[in-house]
């Protein structure tokens, strides 16, 4: 049976840190870095491995700055 991996990416320098994203994943992958960007924003991060490319961050994303990437494990 195929499973699905996922990973994200964030350009943190044009995350603004609205945290959007954040409720939207529902396996608790990204939150707020405790550092700031050049423009001053606390801005988004994974911080587990769990993603399972379900794109729901990058759709609620208002400045497009999440890319999602996916791969079948086949097992």
């Amino acid at each position: 049976m195929a499973k699905v991996k996922g990973s994200i990416v964030i350009d943190t320098e044009r995350c603004k840190g609205c945290e959007v994203c954040i409720p939207a994943c529902p396996e608790e992958v990204i939150a707020l870095a405790k550092q700031v960007n050049s423009k001053g924003y606390r801005y988004a991060e994974p911080v587990t491995d769990g993603c399972t490319g379900c794109t729901n961050c990058a759709v609620v994303c208002p400045d497009g700055v999440i890319t999602v990437y996916r791969i079948k494990i086949t097992e």
